[in-house]
């Protein structure tokens, strides 16, 4: 179920994602330019919690874990270096 009905209001913007956010995969993570899409539900139809089997979330659902971060839908979508990630929104520089 999509849960935002608007779409981000840094959709199609390229942010910073907050200095010291942590990411198992990508050094030098926190800082990084992050080309935001947009929320994750609305590019997905449902949730990341209810995306079984695809990697952006799964690392997104380990790395939210290590992190402490809130579980909820307030998740973007984004590609650092042409990579693509989730990202909570308390973890941009906005």
């Amino acid at each position: 179920m999509q849960i935002h009905k608007k779409c981000h209001p840094k959709s199609g913007d390229i942010v910073k994602i907050k200095e010291g956010v942590e990411h198992f995969q990508q050094p030098n993570f926190g800082g990084s330019e992050f080309h935001l899409e947009d929320w994750h539900d609305r590019l997905m139809g449902k949730s990341w919690m209810d995306c079984d089997g695809n990697p952006a979330c799964l690392i997104y659902g380990m790395r939210s874990a290590t992190a402490n971060l809130p579980i909820d839908n307030d998740v973007v979508y984004g590609k650092v270096n042409g990579l693509g990630h989730l990202v909570h929104v308390s973890e941009l520089d906005l």
